[in-house]
């Protein structure tokens, strides 16, 4: 059986991205129990180099859209960088789940062998389909929302293994 760039790339975005989302309200259930104002999340680092959760939640949902953008050639959407509470965050991992739902398996055939070209460093690097998604667009993706699952349990939210995978 062969494994398609769909099945590898949008199942997947959606399935962790909706995977956060119940994180997500794990993390507001816990607050409330707890009486913790749920902005101390968003603006929440797991160093003070690193972006805080409003961050990797945008990257996340960001690489979501843009690596499948790109394999479907569809236009990359532009969304706002603008969420500052912890129910925009919510809602921002809601409109990437149902942007990822409005691409169908039959838009990444002959993605693999597709050039993608993106910017690293700055410049312009042309990469196979095939590359783009194993070799920079999965990784990234699973840093930012590992990072952000991180985020929420260094905060003390009840939440584990089975939680980041479903």
């Amino acid at each position: 059986m062969t494994l398609s760039m769909y099945s590898a790339s949008v199942p997947v975005f959606s399935r962790m991205l909706k995977n956060l989302l119940a994180v997500f309200e794990k993390a507001e259930a816990f607050a409330a129990e707890q009486n913790i104002d749920l902005q101390t999340f968003v603006e929440t680092r797991l160093a003070p180099d690193m972006i805080p959760l409003s961050g990797q939640v945008q990257i996340a949902t960001d690489g979501a859209k843009g690596v499948s953008s790109r394999l479907a050639q569809k236009p990359l959407p532009s969304w706002a960088d603008d969420e500052v509470t912890f129910a925009d965050l919510k809602a921002r991992l809601q409109k990437g789940i149902d942007y990822l739902a409005t691409f169908t398996p039959e838009e990444f055939v002959g993605s693999d062998d597709r050039t993608v070209t993106i910017k690293i460093g700055g410049q312009d690097t042309e990469l196979s389909g095939e590359t783009y998604l194993l070799n920079r667009g999965l990784p990234n993706f699973y840093f930012h929302v590992t990072t952000a699952y991180d985020i929420l349990r260094h905060k003390g939210v009840p939440i584990g293994k089975k939680d980041y995978l479903g």
